[in-house]
């Protein structure tokens, strides 16, 4: 299989810790691809028409996108525990932090055009504000109901891998001090962030515009 990826994309690094923590991660050749919404990539748009990475090509020649997707078609190829737990109640807890991690890099990225990367006569502080609300909320939510990281022997679910590789994307680029005041979360990620899969796919390069 092959997967275009890029190096500061939280959402592909979600899809490359998912591979390691399944062990499938010899199975995937990983091909780096610069992205932007004002830069074309033709490679990816023949594989996306959105022109986004992660994409994964399969074994018959199928371009899965997105995260999500790209996840659970991974979490079928093998037999062990899953990503995505079969149980009901596990199993929409996983998608629910997912969903919400998921929401958080959305925020995050709207939030760093706002502050850094539109030209600076187009920013909109109110937009800035509104995503960073959403983060900080969101951060507030999981303080209160956050357990522990899994134990490195342990298989993470879906939920967790999206939740942890969005807090290092939103400290990558210090778009905001989610750790402040929130030490059940921060520790949560401290611990999670020891993971072998985690160690072996850190965040690195700047946007291509």
């Amino acid at each position: 299989m092959k997967l275009l990826y890029q190096t500061h994309s939280p959402y592909a690094r979600k899809v490359l810790v998912a591979a390691h923590e399944l062990g499938l991660q010899q199975r995937i050749e990983v091909i780096h691809h610069d992205t932007s919404p004002t830069r074309r990539n033709d490679e990816v748009f023949a594989l996306n028409p959105l022109g986004k990475v992660p994409v994964l090509i399969v074994d018959d020649g199928l371009a899965l996108f997105d995260s999500n997707v790209i996840c659970e078609y991974l979490d079928g190829l093998h037999a062990g525990a899953k990503l995505i737990p079969h149980e009901h109640g596990a199993r929409f807890r996983a998608l629910r932090r997912q969903a919400l991690a998921q929401g958080m890099a959305d925020a995050g990225i709207a939030a760093r055009w706002e502050a850094e990367r539109r030209p600076a006569p187009s920013r909109w502080p109110p937009m800035l504000q509104g995503q960073l609300d959403k983060i900080a909320a969101a951060c507030d939510f999981l303080e209160q109901e956050i357990g522990d990281a899994p134990r490195t022997e342990t298989l993470p679910d879906v939920g967790d891998i999206a939740l942890a590789t969005a807090l290092s994307w939103i400290a990558f680029r210090d778009v905001y001090p989610f750790a402040d005041g929130r030490p059940r979360l921060s520790a949560w990620y401290a611990r999670f962030s020891q993971r072998p899969s985690m160690q072996a796919t850190t965040l690195a390069g700047d946007t291509l515009d």
